[in-house]
């Protein structure tokens, strides 16, 4: 099934792993982790679980602070592992669970890290929200796990990391997010073939409206998704096209293209989920409901294909289909984090926490939607001042790691990089943020 995989190692496409094993590839039922199972996609995860039932052994659940929810998860499907955020929330889980079923309970990053790599499951579903999920991420690929990934967050922070680590270790990635999986599933068997990854977006709750317009809307207002059902903060970046801006990051690292090869266009029905053009002028789209179960079905199947799990999407009911350029005066956050792209040198980690220090305000009525791109400017421009610049954050691991343990290493070391310079942009933000506060 190599033929149905991005192209590795081309002028155009270098993906971000060699396929899963044969031996995954062919081994029902697949044995899955799912960090964040409480969240919106961990539940349409267990929904489409529920639909195949057959292929799938749930090994282990988490959650952040959802304590009810996940003992409800958990004592339905009885997995032999738990994590969650704090001991409070586990001494809340353990309460609550049945007495004849008692899970090992892992606490905090690393215990999310230690679910990652429980030897009894071979897949990871990485779907917890923000920064918080790159811990699961790092030691799913430490241990060569598949890794069906949501969380776009590792990426941004840590892609070539992340990269270094898959060739070292041969873990496998299969991008959960809409626009990347539509983007895996057309590249499959073209190879080298690809001009440009165009991005699709809704333009969100905003779309048509000048920044200005804007600026002052509520949170409910800019929760009020046209087309998806998505968690808060997603939500927040869907309406300031942040979202978008992530997944430029994203696809650069995950499919190794030139960022002047991704390209972003509105498409405010979401039934074009992205789109490739290939080198003589072709453009391949994947086209489906806008429901996060259906990439989610096509990765943890992969290469297999699941029942459908989504209504089929009658194309004479669809009605027009239409692209509109993508505002940046309108939607600053997409240049900011094509800037922090071509900047590099951490930028890309000091864009993803500010933009989350940044929502947490406007989501607590502390600061104006306008606020939120006006932050993350200033959080840029505070560290291009004290960065080197166009350095690599996260040194080459290859001629550094001599054995598996010297990678380890090498590894917490970057990855502890990557959470101080989270946590200092964070705090500036919510100094600075002092200015910005609404009346």
């Amino acid at each position: 099934m190599s033929e149905l995989w991005p192209g590795r190692k081309g002028p155009h496409v270098d993906y971000i792993s060699f396929p899963p094993a044969l031996s995954w590839q062919t081994a029902f039922p697949r044995k899955i982790v799912i960090l964040g199972s409480t969240g919106s996609i961990g539940r349409n995860a267990l929904a489409v679980i529920d639909q195949n039932a057959s292929l799938f052994s749930v090994q282990g659940l988490s959650c952040g602070s959802n304590a009810s929810l996940l003992v409800a998860q958990a004592g339905k499907y009885r997995p032999p592992y738990l994590a969650v955020a704090t001991e409070e929330v586990r001494a809340r889980v353990e309460d609550a669970l049945p007495a004849n079923y008692r899970p090992t309970i892992f606490v905090g990053q690393e215990g999310y890290a230690k679910l990652a790599t429980v030897p009894e499951a071979t897949t990871v579903l990485s779907a917890q929200s923000g920064a918080a999920g790159l811990a699961g991420t790092l030691a799913a690929a430490l241990a060569g796990r598949v890794i069906c990934l949501a969380n776009k967050e590792s990426l941004v922070l840590a892609g070539s990391l992340v990269r270094d680590i898959a060739a070292l270790t041969g873990s496998a990635l299969l991008p959960v997010d809409s626009e990347h999986n539509a983007i895996f599933q057309c590249l499959a068997g073209r190879d080298q073939d690809i001009d440009t990854i165009v991005l699709t977006a809704s333009g969100g709750p905003f779309r048509g409206l000048a920044f200005d317009q804007m600026a002052n809307m509520r949170p409910e207002q800019a929760l009020a998704h046209p087309n998806w059902k998505m968690g808060r903060k997603i939500s927040i970046d869907s309406a300031t096209m942040m979202n978008k801006g992530l997944e430029i990051i994203e696809a650069f690292h995950l499919y190794g293209v030139a960022k002047d090869h991704i390209e972003v266009v509105i498409h405010p029905q979401s039934l074009i989920h992205s789109l490739v053009r290939l080198r003589d002028g072709s453009l391949l789209a994947q086209l489906g409901q806008a429901d996060m179960k259906l990439p989610l079905a096509h990765c943890l199947t992969w290469p297999c294909r699941a029942q459908s799990v989504t209504p089929k999407l009658d194309l004479t009911k669809v009605g027009q289909v239409s692209f509109e350029e993508a505002d940046e005066e309108a939607f600053p956050c997409l240049a900011l984090a094509k800037r922090a792209l071509a900047e590099r040198g951490g930028m890309c980690v000091v864009l993803n926490a500010a933009n989350e220090a940044a929502v947490e305000l406007f989501l607590n009525g502390q600061v104006s939607f306008g606020a939120i791109p006006r932050l993350i400017a200033r959080a840029l421009d505070a560290h291009a001042a004290t960065s080197p610049g166009h350095q690599p954050f996260c040194p080459p691991l290859a001629d550094r790691a001599k054995n598996l343990d010297d990678l380890r290493q090498l590894v917490r070391k970057a990855e502890k990089r990557i959470v101080l310079l989270d946590q200092k942009s964070r705090d500036f933000v919510r100094a600075i943020a002092q200015e910005e506060r609404m009346p």
